[in-house]
């Protein structure tokens, strides 16, 4: 694959910043499409979608230098070596939904029906990423002996000539297939608001939980034997169900007046 898609004279446009271009703008129309759909102020969807961009980007850089603590405690120097380029997609799916939370709350809008409102097109942007990602030969796989495998030649990131999975168009997949999972639940069973939000964190995390045995990129940290989005993933699949069945009883009613903490303690006073 090759990241350089198109030289204009001095400019180059590169296939991952492209992906990551298209991935965001198709997010912003979805979200705004289903955010008038829902009847909500569609108006916050195009600042709500620039503030979880940058807290996104705040979030997966910083969760990607957690994980590199050692090199950077050797080498100081690490952290600008790094700043633009090694990112953790858990960290940036964490600072999202900090910086929305923050966005709601600062402007008083109800956040658990925003987020279950947008959270598909989340899934449709991060299948554009991951896209990304493969042009780039980042987020790269094991290597193969399969006929189901890629060959990176110019790549900047992954080992060149040698035959690897294709983890990113497997997680591409994933990503696509989850954002019509969620629209097609939308529409033929969610009860609650919050249960959107909570199947999406067990599709992903279980899903990247898996993929996560088949990468070869192992610089990404790990925790015992898992590695450290693995680890991530298992809380995440735990909050998520929980969101999700809890809010799934027919008696744990959520109106559109109530705000995130009274849904929260909505659905824990239904766990018992």
């Amino acid at each position: 694959m090759k990241n350089e898609l198109l030289k204009i004279g001095p400019f180059t446009v590169y296939g991952y910043g492209l992906m990551i271009a298209i991935g965001i703008l198709a997010a912003y129309v979805t979200g705004e499409y289903r955010t008038k759909k829902r009847k909500l102020p569609y108006e916050h969807v195009f600042y709500l979608a620039i503030w979880c961009v940058l807290g996104g980007f705040i979030g997966a850089k910083l969760l990607y230098w957690v994980t590199e603590w050692e090199n950077i405690l050797k080498n100081p120097g690490f952290l600008g070596d790094t700043l633009t380029d090694g990112f953790v997609v858990f960290g940036g799916i964490i600072g999202g939904i900090f910086t929305a939370w923050i966005y709601c709350r600062v402007k008083q809008l109800p956040f658990i029906r925003f987020f279950d409102t947008l959270i598909p097109s989340v899934a449709l942007a991060q299948g554009f990423g991951r896209i990304g990602c493969f042009l780039a030969g980042c987020c790269y796989g094991k290597e193969t002996d399969s006929v189901f495998s890629v060959t990176f030649h110019e790549s900047g990131f992954a080992p060149n000539g040698v035959a690897l999975i294709p983890t990113q168009i497997y997680s591409s997949v994933l990503d696509f297939l989850h954002f019509f999972i969620l629209l097609y639940f939308v529409k033929k069973w969610k009860k609650n608001d919050g249960q959107v939000t909570g199947l999406f964190f067990m599709l992903y995390s279980a899903g990247r939980f898996v993929l996560e045995y088949f990468r070869g990129d192992l610089e990404r940290g790990s925790v015992g034997v898992l590695s450290t989005s693995q680890f991530i993933a298992i809380f995440m699949f735990i909050f998520g169900a929980v969101f999700f069945f809890v809010l799934s009883k027919k008696k744990a009613a959520v109106s559109d007046e109530m705000d995130t903490e009274e849904i929260l303690k909505a659905a824990l006073k239904n766990m018992f």
